[in-house]
C-alpha cells in the first residue's frame, strides 16, 4: 500500500486529503481544502492563499488519477461541490449519506453536491456502515473469487463530541496492510469513535485529533483528556507503525505538550507520532497556526 498525504494542517491549509494506492485500486479520500476564514482576528494571509491554490491543483491532479473518490462528510475542506467535478467522471464516489445521520446544513450542502455531479460517476454509494471490494484483473486471475483491498466505513460517528456539526464516516483501506483515517472525529473523545480503530486493528491511523485551539470555549478540558486516554489505548493495543496526528490538532502550536502523556507511551511501544507532513518527508508548516506572525512578519 502506497500512502500519500496530499493536503493537511500541517502542510499549511485545511484539509485531510489523501491518496492511498494498492495493487488493486487508487483511492482518494476527502477531495477537498480549505481555510480558516479568521485566526487570531486575521483573514488568511497571502502565503495561505497561494497554499490553498497549490494544495487544490495537487487534488485535482490525483483525483484524476483515481479510481475511487470518497467523501466522510460535507464540510468543504472535504471535499469540492463547484470546482472541477469533472474529477468524479467515470469514477467510483462513496459518499456519506446524503439524508440519514446528518445535520441540516449538511444535509443542504450534499442535496446541491448531488446535483452538481449528477450522471458523472459511473457509480455512485452511500458509504455508512458498509464493505466495498476491489481486484484488479491480476489479482482475479490469482485468486478465484478472491478480493485483495477491501474499503470498510464506521457507522456516523459524531463531528466531535455531539451531533451539533453533523456525522463523519471513519475509513479503513485493507489490502493486507491496514489502513484508517479518521476524518473529523476531534479526538478521539467518544467510545464508538474509538471502537472502529481498536476492533479493526490498523497499522496505520491519520487522527484528526483534538479541538484543543479552542480549548475551554468550543472543546472541553474533559474531551481532551478522554482523548489523551483513547489515543494512549489505541497505541497499546493495535499493531501500529505510525499514529499521525494532524488537522484539528496541528491549529494548536502547543499540541505537542498538549499530549506528553501520549508520546510517552508510544516510545514504549515503539510507535511512531508524526505530522502528515513529517510522515511526506516535508517539514510541518502550520500556516493557520502562525497566522499572527505571518502578519507581523510578512507583507500581504
Amino acid at each position: 500500500m502506497k500512502i500519500i498525504p496530499l493536503a493537511f494542517d500541517s502542510f499549511g491549509t485545511r484539509s485531510m486529503s489523501t491518496f492511498v494506492e494498492t495493487k488493486d485500486v487508487k483511492i482518494l479520500i476527502d477531495p477537498g481544502v480549505a481555510l480558516g476564514p479568521r485566526r487570531y482576528n486575521l483573514t488568511p494571509h497571502q502565503i495561505e492563499l497561494e497554499r490553498l491554490e497549490e494544495h487544490w491543483t495537487k487534488i485535482v491532479k490525483y483525483a484524476t488519477l483515481s479510481d475511487v473518490l470518497i467523501i466522510t462528510h460535507y464540510h468543504y475542506d472535504h471535499y469540492n461541490p463547484n470546482d472541477h467535478l469533472e474529477i468524479y467522471k467515470n469514477k467510483t464516489a462513496l459518499i456519506k449519506h446524503p439524508t440519514e445521520k446528518i445535520n441540516r446544513s449538511q444535509k443542504q450542502r450534499a442535496a446541491y453536491f448531488l446535483q452538481q455531479i449528477k450522471g458523472l460517476p459511473q457509480k455512485l454509494e452511500y458509504s455508512d456502515g458498509r464493505e466495498f471490494q476491489f481486484a484488479s484483473s491480476e489479482t482475479e486471475s490469482r485468486q478465484i473469487g478472491g478480493w485483495r483491498t477491501k474499503i470498510k466505513f464506521s457507522q456516523p460517528v459524531f463531528h466531535g463530541t455531539n451531533s451539533k456539526l453533523g456525522y463523519v464516516t471513519e475509513v479503513l483501506i485493507d489490502d493486507g496492510y491496514k489502513f484508517i483515517h479518521t476524518s473529523d472525529i476531534e479526538g478521539p473523545s467518544l467510545d464508538d469513535q474509538t471502537d472502529f480503530i481498536l476492533q479493526n486493528e490498523p497499522n496505520l491511523v491519520i487522527l484528526d485529533g483534538p479541538l484543543s485551539y479552542m480549548l475551554g470555549f468550543r472543546y472541553s478540558h474533559e474531551s481532551l483528556n478522554a482523548s489523551i486516554k483513547n489515543m494512549i489505548k489505541i497505541i497499546e493495543n493495535c499493531p501500529l507503525d505510525s499514529l499521525i496526528i494532524d488537522h484539528h490538532f496541528l491549529r494548536d502550536l502547543k499540541w505537542k505538550e498538549r499530549i506528553a502523556e501520549v508520546f510517552e507511551a508510544a516510545k514504549q511501544k515503539n510507535v511512531k507520532i508524526q505530522t502528515a507532513a513529517e510522515f511526506a518527508g516535508i517539514p510541518t508548516d502550520m500556516l493557520e497556526a502562525r497566522r499572527r506572525e505571518l502578519w507581523q512578519t510578512h507583507q500581504k
